[in-house]
Protein backbone atom coordinates (compact mmCIF):
# COMPACT_ATOMS: atom_id res chain seq x y z
CA UNK A 1 0.00 0.00 0.00
CA UNK A 2 1.23 3.55 -0.98
CA UNK A 3 2.22 5.83 2.03
CA UNK A 4 0.35 8.72 0.70
CA UNK A 5 -3.29 9.02 1.45
CA UNK A 6 -6.24 9.73 -0.79
CA UNK A 7 -8.67 12.81 0.17
CA UNK A 8 -11.92 12.10 -1.19
CA UNK A 9 -14.43 15.39 -0.51
CA UNK A 10 -17.57 14.28 -0.32
CA UNK A 11 -19.74 17.01 -1.98
CA UNK A 12 -22.60 16.25 -0.43
CA UNK A 13 -21.80 18.87 2.35
CA UNK A 14 -21.16 21.48 -0.15
CA UNK A 15 -22.90 24.42 -1.07
CA UNK A 16 -25.94 22.86 -3.67
CA UNK A 17 -26.52 26.59 -4.93
CA UNK A 18 -22.96 26.47 -6.72
CA UNK A 19 -21.50 23.40 -7.14
CA UNK A 20 -19.82 23.75 -10.08
CA UNK A 21 -17.95 26.45 -8.17
CA UNK A 22 -17.17 24.23 -4.74
CA UNK A 23 -16.15 21.20 -6.84
CA UNK A 24 -13.46 24.19 -8.89
CA UNK A 25 -12.51 25.11 -4.82
CA UNK A 26 -11.60 21.50 -3.60
CA UNK A 27 -9.82 20.93 -6.22
CA UNK A 28 -7.84 23.90 -6.14
CA UNK A 29 -7.70 23.43 -2.56
CA UNK A 30 -5.53 19.95 -3.03
CA UNK A 31 -8.49 17.17 -3.26
CA UNK A 32 -7.44 14.01 -4.77
CA UNK A 33 -10.74 12.82 -5.68
CA UNK A 34 -14.59 13.94 -5.85
CA UNK A 35 -16.93 11.87 -3.84
CA UNK A 36 -20.25 11.90 -5.09
CA UNK A 37 -23.02 10.33 -3.01
CA UNK A 38 -25.97 9.24 -4.56
CA UNK A 39 -29.09 8.90 -2.60
CA UNK A 40 -32.69 7.31 -3.89
CA UNK A 41 -34.67 7.96 -0.82
CA UNK A 42 -35.55 4.29 -0.74
CA UNK A 43 -32.05 2.23 -0.21
CA UNK A 44 -31.28 5.79 2.47
CA UNK A 45 -33.22 8.25 3.69
CA UNK A 46 -32.33 10.77 1.47
CA UNK A 47 -32.25 12.35 -2.09
CA UNK A 48 -29.65 13.70 -3.74
CA UNK A 49 -27.50 13.48 -7.06
CA UNK A 50 -28.79 11.96 -10.41
CA UNK A 51 -26.61 11.76 -13.52
CA UNK A 52 -27.78 14.64 -14.97
CA UNK A 53 -26.24 16.86 -11.95
CA UNK A 54 -23.20 14.49 -12.47
CA UNK A 55 -22.59 15.52 -16.49
CA UNK A 56 -22.67 19.20 -14.99
CA UNK A 57 -20.13 20.03 -12.95
CA UNK A 58 -18.31 17.02 -14.94
CA UNK A 59 -16.35 20.11 -16.84
CA UNK A 60 -15.69 21.97 -13.78
CA UNK A 61 -12.48 19.62 -12.72
CA UNK A 62 -10.25 17.02 -14.07
CA UNK A 63 -10.37 14.54 -10.83
CA UNK A 64 -11.33 11.82 -10.65
CA UNK A 65 -14.88 11.01 -9.75
CA UNK A 66 -15.89 8.58 -7.32
CA UNK A 67 -19.85 7.95 -7.82
CA UNK A 68 -20.70 6.17 -4.24
CA UNK A 69 -24.38 4.76 -5.44
CA UNK A 70 -26.75 4.15 -2.25
CA UNK A 71 -29.37 3.09 -4.38
CA UNK A 72 -31.51 -0.19 -5.15
CA UNK A 73 -31.67 -1.57 -7.51
CA UNK A 74 -28.17 -0.20 -8.82
CA UNK A 75 -27.77 -1.91 -12.12
CA UNK A 76 -30.43 -0.05 -14.30
CA UNK A 77 -28.84 2.93 -13.76
CA UNK A 78 -25.05 2.36 -13.77
CA UNK A 79 -24.78 2.98 -17.19
CA UNK A 80 -26.52 6.38 -17.36
CA UNK A 81 -23.55 7.63 -14.10
CA UNK A 82 -20.73 6.08 -16.67
CA UNK A 83 -21.52 7.96 -19.16
CA UNK A 84 -22.43 10.97 -16.94
CA UNK A 85 -18.38 10.83 -16.07
CA UNK A 86 -18.33 8.84 -13.14
CA UNK A 87 -14.61 7.09 -12.96
CA UNK A 88 -15.09 5.04 -10.31
CA UNK A 89 -18.40 4.00 -9.33
CA UNK A 90 -19.04 1.67 -6.38
CA UNK A 91 -22.79 -0.18 -5.56
CA UNK A 92 -23.79 -1.45 -2.18
CA UNK A 93 -23.37 -5.23 -1.38
CA UNK A 94 -26.60 -5.03 0.63
CA UNK A 95 -28.37 -3.28 -2.75
CA UNK A 96 -28.72 -6.10 -5.03
CA UNK A 97 -28.60 -10.02 -5.10
CA UNK A 98 -26.23 -10.46 -7.63
CA UNK A 99 -23.05 -8.19 -6.86
CA UNK A 100 -20.53 -10.17 -8.75
CA UNK A 101 -22.24 -9.63 -12.03
CA UNK A 102 -22.49 -5.43 -11.41
CA UNK A 103 -19.22 -5.56 -10.66
CA UNK A 104 -18.46 -7.18 -14.05
CA UNK A 105 -20.61 -4.74 -15.58
CA UNK A 106 -19.17 -1.41 -14.23
CA UNK A 107 -15.65 -2.82 -15.27
CA UNK A 108 -17.58 -3.44 -18.93
CA UNK A 109 -18.67 0.19 -18.99
CA UNK A 110 -14.61 1.07 -18.87
CA UNK A 111 -14.82 2.06 -14.75
CA UNK A 112 -13.52 0.93 -11.92
CA UNK A 113 -15.36 -0.85 -9.69
CA UNK A 114 -16.15 -0.47 -6.03
CA UNK A 115 -18.06 -2.37 -3.30
CA UNK A 116 -19.62 -0.60 -0.17
CA UNK A 117 -20.20 -2.23 3.05
CA UNK A 118 -22.81 -0.72 5.52
CA UNK A 119 -21.60 -1.12 9.49
CA UNK A 120 -23.88 -4.07 10.29
CA UNK A 121 -22.26 -6.17 7.15
CA UNK A 122 -19.72 -8.49 7.32
CA UNK A 123 -16.58 -8.19 5.40
CA UNK A 124 -17.22 -12.00 4.76
CA UNK A 125 -19.74 -11.21 1.64
CA UNK A 126 -16.98 -9.65 -0.25
CA UNK A 127 -14.28 -12.57 -0.31
CA UNK A 128 -15.15 -14.22 -3.30
CA UNK A 129 -15.84 -10.65 -5.45
CA UNK A 130 -12.17 -9.67 -4.77
CA UNK A 131 -10.75 -10.68 -8.16
CA UNK A 132 -13.96 -8.27 -9.33
CA UNK A 133 -13.44 -5.33 -6.91
CA UNK A 134 -10.93 -1.94 -7.07
CA UNK A 135 -12.18 -0.23 -4.11
CA UNK A 136 -13.65 -1.27 -1.10
CA UNK A 137 -15.68 1.38 1.39
CA UNK A 138 -16.26 0.77 4.82
CA UNK A 139 -18.86 2.60 6.11
CA UNK A 140 -18.45 4.35 9.45
CA UNK A 141 -21.52 5.94 9.50
CA UNK A 142 -25.43 4.49 8.43
CA UNK A 143 -25.42 6.30 5.55
CA UNK A 144 -28.35 8.61 4.52
CA UNK A 145 -27.11 11.95 5.88
CA UNK A 146 -23.62 13.67 6.30
CA UNK A 147 -22.63 14.89 9.49
CA UNK A 148 -22.85 12.10 11.60
CA UNK A 149 -20.36 11.13 14.36
CA UNK A 150 -17.58 7.83 13.33
CA UNK A 151 -18.34 4.42 15.02
CA UNK A 152 -15.15 3.51 16.19
CA UNK A 153 -16.72 -0.37 15.92
CA UNK A 154 -15.90 -0.57 12.14
CA UNK A 155 -11.91 -0.45 13.06
CA UNK A 156 -11.67 -4.03 12.94
CA UNK A 157 -13.68 -4.45 9.66
CA UNK A 158 -11.16 -2.28 8.17
CA UNK A 159 -8.15 -4.22 9.71
CA UNK A 160 -9.50 -7.11 8.20
CA UNK A 161 -10.68 -5.81 5.25
CA UNK A 162 -6.54 -4.57 4.64
CA UNK A 163 -5.14 -8.49 5.43
CA UNK A 164 -7.94 -9.58 3.06
CA UNK A 165 -6.57 -6.97 0.20
CA UNK A 166 -3.19 -8.30 0.42
CA UNK A 167 -0.94 -7.66 -2.14
CA UNK A 168 -4.01 -6.67 -4.75
CA UNK A 169 -4.58 -3.12 -6.24
CA UNK A 170 -7.17 -2.66 -4.52
CA UNK A 171 -7.99 0.77 -2.58
CA UNK A 172 -9.73 0.71 0.81
CA UNK A 173 -11.65 3.53 1.05
CA UNK A 174 -13.42 4.57 4.53
CA UNK A 175 -16.53 7.05 4.53
CA UNK A 176 -18.51 8.48 8.16
CA UNK A 177 -16.75 11.17 10.55
CA UNK A 178 -13.84 10.84 8.68
CA UNK A 179 -12.12 14.36 9.75
CA UNK A 180 -8.33 15.63 11.34
CA UNK A 181 -9.31 14.18 14.46
CA UNK A 182 -10.50 10.53 13.29
CA UNK A 183 -8.45 10.17 10.25
CA UNK A 184 -5.05 8.60 12.45
CA UNK A 185 -7.62 5.70 13.31
CA UNK A 186 -8.93 4.79 9.66
CA UNK A 187 -5.26 5.22 8.53
CA UNK A 188 -3.58 3.27 11.17
CA UNK A 189 -6.07 0.51 10.74
CA UNK A 190 -5.21 0.46 6.91
CA UNK A 191 -7.16 2.34 4.49
CA UNK A 192 -5.69 4.62 2.00
CA UNK A 193 -8.52 6.65 0.79
CA UNK A 194 -10.74 8.98 3.12
CA UNK A 195 -13.73 10.37 2.34
CA UNK A 196 -14.61 14.06 4.20
CA UNK A 197 -17.53 15.72 3.85
CA UNK A 198 -18.07 18.07 7.04
CA UNK A 199 -14.04 17.62 7.53
CA UNK A 200 -13.24 19.39 4.40
CA UNK A 201 -16.08 22.20 4.17
CA UNK A 202 -17.09 23.07 7.47
CA UNK A 203 -15.19 25.76 9.77
CA UNK A 204 -11.59 26.14 7.99
CA UNK A 205 -10.46 26.96 4.50
CA UNK A 206 -11.07 23.77 2.65
CA UNK A 207 -7.02 23.61 1.56
CA UNK A 208 -6.64 23.95 5.48
CA UNK A 209 -8.40 21.24 6.62
CA UNK A 210 -7.55 19.11 3.66
CA UNK A 211 -3.92 19.57 4.90
CA UNK A 212 -4.97 18.95 8.45
CA UNK A 213 -6.72 15.38 7.35
CA UNK A 214 -3.21 14.64 4.82
CA UNK A 215 -0.94 15.33 7.81
CA UNK A 216 -2.79 13.49 10.46
CA UNK A 217 -3.23 10.52 7.99
CA UNK A 218 0.15 10.44 7.11
CA UNK A 219 1.79 10.50 10.42
CA UNK A 220 -0.66 7.53 11.81
CA UNK A 221 0.53 5.54 8.24
CA UNK A 222 4.15 6.24 9.04
CA UNK A 223 3.80 5.28 12.67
Amino acid sequence: MSNDIIIAPSILSADFAKLGEEVRAIDEAGCDWIHIDVMDGHFVPNLTFGPPVIECIRPHTKKIFDVHLMIAPADPYLEDYAKAGADIITVHAEAGHHLDRSLQFIRSLGKKAGVSLNPSTPESVIEYVMDKVDLILVMTVNPGFGGQSFIEAQIPKIRKIRQMIGSRPIDLQVDGGVNADTVHMVAEAGANVVVAGSGVFKGAPYADNISAIRANAAKAMAA
